[in-house]
Protein backbone atom coordinates (compact mmCIF):
# COMPACT_ATOMS: atom_id res chain seq x y z
CA UNK A 1 0.00 0.00 0.00
CA UNK A 2 1.21 3.70 -1.07
CA UNK A 3 2.68 5.34 1.86
CA UNK A 4 1.92 9.09 3.01
CA UNK A 5 4.17 10.29 5.89
CA UNK A 6 2.54 12.11 8.59
CA UNK A 7 2.42 15.53 7.92
CA UNK A 8 4.90 17.80 10.40
CA UNK A 9 3.53 20.57 12.75
CA UNK A 10 3.04 23.60 10.53
CA UNK A 11 1.01 21.62 8.06
CA UNK A 12 -2.26 22.06 10.07
CA UNK A 13 -3.41 23.97 12.87
CA UNK A 14 -3.00 23.30 16.81
CA UNK A 15 -6.70 21.80 17.06
CA UNK A 16 -5.99 19.72 14.87
CA UNK A 17 -3.15 17.44 16.75
CA UNK A 18 -6.25 15.69 18.66
CA UNK A 19 -6.45 14.33 15.67
CA UNK A 20 -3.33 13.23 13.47
CA UNK A 21 -1.58 12.17 16.98
CA UNK A 22 -4.17 9.34 16.89
CA UNK A 23 -2.94 8.02 13.61
CA UNK A 24 0.49 5.61 13.71
CA UNK A 25 3.24 7.12 12.12
CA UNK A 26 4.04 4.28 9.58
CA UNK A 27 3.02 6.04 7.17
CA UNK A 28 0.26 3.81 6.45
CA UNK A 29 -2.96 6.08 6.47
CA UNK A 30 -4.38 4.71 3.82
CA UNK A 31 -4.69 1.47 4.74
CA UNK A 32 -5.77 2.69 8.10
CA UNK A 33 -8.94 4.17 6.51
CA UNK A 34 -9.50 1.05 4.99
CA UNK A 35 -9.00 -1.01 8.07
CA UNK A 36 -11.15 1.93 10.33
CA UNK A 37 -13.65 1.47 7.81
CA UNK A 38 -14.38 -2.28 8.60
CA UNK A 39 -13.58 -1.95 12.53
CA UNK A 40 -16.39 1.11 12.20
CA UNK A 41 -19.11 -1.22 10.28
CA UNK A 42 -18.60 -3.37 12.93
CA UNK A 43 -18.83 -1.40 15.60
CA UNK A 44 -22.33 0.50 14.54
CA UNK A 45 -23.54 -3.11 13.41
CA UNK A 46 -23.07 -4.51 17.08
CA UNK A 47 -25.51 -2.21 18.64
CA UNK A 48 -29.68 -2.65 18.99
CA UNK A 49 -31.32 0.27 17.17
CA UNK A 50 -32.35 1.55 20.00
CA UNK A 51 -28.91 2.29 21.42
CA UNK A 52 -28.02 3.41 17.37
CA UNK A 53 -30.23 6.29 18.39
CA UNK A 54 -29.59 6.97 21.96
CA UNK A 55 -28.24 9.77 23.52
CA UNK A 56 -25.95 9.30 26.51
CA UNK A 57 -26.56 12.59 27.30
CA UNK A 58 -28.70 15.37 26.46
CA UNK A 59 -27.36 17.49 23.85
CA UNK A 60 -24.86 14.65 22.55
CA UNK A 61 -25.01 13.18 19.31
CA UNK A 62 -26.47 9.81 18.50
CA UNK A 63 -24.48 6.92 17.65
CA UNK A 64 -26.13 7.47 13.82
CA UNK A 65 -25.92 10.73 14.29
CA UNK A 66 -22.12 10.76 14.59
CA UNK A 67 -21.47 8.35 11.68
CA UNK A 68 -23.20 10.80 9.10
CA UNK A 69 -21.34 13.74 10.87
CA UNK A 70 -18.02 11.57 10.21
CA UNK A 71 -19.01 11.28 6.57
CA UNK A 72 -19.66 14.92 6.13
CA UNK A 73 -16.60 15.62 7.67
CA UNK A 74 -14.57 13.69 5.40
CA UNK A 75 -16.29 14.44 2.28
CA UNK A 76 -15.45 17.94 3.15
CA UNK A 77 -11.84 17.64 4.12
CA UNK A 78 -11.35 15.46 1.04
CA UNK A 79 -12.95 18.13 -1.25
CA UNK A 80 -10.43 20.27 0.65
CA UNK A 81 -7.65 18.23 -0.27
CA UNK A 82 -8.76 18.13 -3.80
CA UNK A 83 -8.97 22.00 -4.51
CA UNK A 84 -5.43 22.15 -2.45
CA UNK A 85 -3.94 19.55 -5.02
CA UNK A 86 -4.70 21.18 -7.32
CA UNK A 87 -3.13 24.24 -6.40
CA UNK A 88 -6.36 26.09 -6.22
CA UNK A 89 -5.74 29.62 -3.88
CA UNK A 90 -8.68 30.23 -3.07
CA UNK A 91 -9.81 30.44 0.88
CA UNK A 92 -12.54 27.99 1.58
CA UNK A 93 -14.98 28.30 4.28
CA UNK A 94 -15.41 26.63 7.11
CA UNK A 95 -18.88 25.07 8.12
CA UNK A 96 -20.52 24.18 11.49
CA UNK A 97 -20.71 20.82 12.39
CA UNK A 98 -23.60 20.81 14.57
CA UNK A 99 -26.04 23.12 12.05
CA UNK A 100 -25.13 19.63 9.48
CA UNK A 101 -25.75 17.33 11.99
CA UNK A 102 -29.24 18.74 13.37
CA UNK A 103 -30.14 18.44 9.78
CA UNK A 104 -29.07 15.58 8.99
CA UNK A 105 -32.30 13.11 10.05
CA UNK A 106 -29.72 10.42 10.52
CA UNK A 107 -31.75 8.98 13.53
CA UNK A 108 -34.46 8.70 10.56
CA UNK A 109 -32.49 6.68 8.24
CA UNK A 110 -31.50 2.79 8.44
CA UNK A 111 -28.29 2.11 10.11
CA UNK A 112 -27.79 -0.03 6.37
CA UNK A 113 -28.54 3.55 4.47
CA UNK A 114 -25.86 5.22 6.22
CA UNK A 115 -22.72 2.32 6.80
CA UNK A 116 -24.00 2.16 2.60
CA UNK A 117 -23.23 5.98 2.09
CA UNK A 118 -19.98 5.58 4.75
CA UNK A 119 -18.52 2.78 2.63
CA UNK A 120 -19.07 5.32 -0.69
CA UNK A 121 -17.11 8.18 0.82
CA UNK A 122 -14.19 6.43 2.05
CA UNK A 123 -14.16 4.77 -1.21
CA UNK A 124 -13.27 7.77 -2.98
CA UNK A 125 -11.15 9.28 -0.58
CA UNK A 126 -8.75 6.57 -0.78
CA UNK A 127 -9.40 6.58 -4.73
CA UNK A 128 -8.51 10.20 -4.49
CA UNK A 129 -5.44 9.68 -2.29
CA UNK A 130 -4.26 6.94 -4.06
CA UNK A 131 -3.92 9.01 -7.12
CA UNK A 132 -1.93 11.80 -5.61
CA UNK A 133 1.80 11.85 -5.26
CA UNK A 134 4.68 13.08 -3.93
CA UNK A 135 4.17 17.11 -4.26
CA UNK A 136 0.81 17.48 -4.15
CA UNK A 137 0.51 16.00 -0.71
CA UNK A 138 2.76 18.98 0.28
CA UNK A 139 0.98 21.42 -1.00
CA UNK A 140 -1.55 23.28 1.30
CA UNK A 141 -4.44 26.13 1.23
CA UNK A 142 -6.51 27.64 4.02
CA UNK A 143 -9.89 26.49 5.08
CA UNK A 144 -11.80 28.07 8.34
CA UNK A 145 -8.67 30.55 8.17
CA UNK A 146 -6.66 27.66 9.09
CA UNK A 147 -3.84 26.53 7.21
CA UNK A 148 -3.77 22.65 6.08
CA UNK A 149 -1.52 21.04 4.17
CA UNK A 150 -3.24 18.13 1.58
CA UNK A 151 -1.41 15.22 3.66
CA UNK A 152 -2.70 16.86 6.80
CA UNK A 153 -6.49 16.64 5.66
CA UNK A 154 -5.96 12.89 4.75
CA UNK A 155 -4.23 12.69 8.81
CA UNK A 156 -6.98 14.52 9.75
CA UNK A 157 -9.96 12.14 8.42
CA UNK A 158 -8.65 9.60 9.82
CA UNK A 159 -7.90 10.59 13.02
CA UNK A 160 -11.27 12.68 13.03
CA UNK A 161 -12.53 9.00 12.58
CA UNK A 162 -10.51 7.43 15.81
CA UNK A 163 -11.60 10.20 17.95
CA UNK A 164 -15.14 9.28 17.77
CA UNK A 165 -14.86 5.51 17.74
CA UNK A 166 -12.96 6.10 20.50
CA UNK A 167 -16.18 8.16 22.04
CA UNK A 168 -18.74 5.70 20.75
CA UNK A 169 -16.62 3.07 22.63
CA UNK A 170 -16.56 5.09 25.74
CA UNK A 171 -20.00 5.78 25.97
CA UNK A 172 -21.69 3.14 24.37
CA UNK A 173 -19.29 -0.01 24.74
CA UNK A 174 -18.45 -2.45 21.88
CA UNK A 175 -21.70 -3.29 21.54
CA UNK A 176 -21.83 -6.25 24.10
CA UNK A 177 -22.25 -3.97 26.79
CA UNK A 178 -24.31 -1.48 24.64
CA UNK A 179 -27.86 -3.37 25.45
CA UNK A 180 -27.85 -2.80 28.97
CA UNK A 181 -28.36 0.96 28.64
CA UNK A 182 -31.46 2.24 29.60
CA UNK A 183 -33.25 5.18 27.68
CA UNK A 184 -33.92 7.90 29.57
Amino acid sequence: MKKIEKPEQGEYPAYASMYINLVPDDGLVLQHLEENLKIMKYLALSFPEEILSHRYSEGKWTIKETLVHIIDDERIYAYRALRFARNDSTELPGFEQDDYTESSMANERSIDSILDEYETVRKSTLTLFKNMEGEWLKRSGVADKKKFSVRALIYHIAGHELHHKNLIEKHYGSGIRASSIVKI
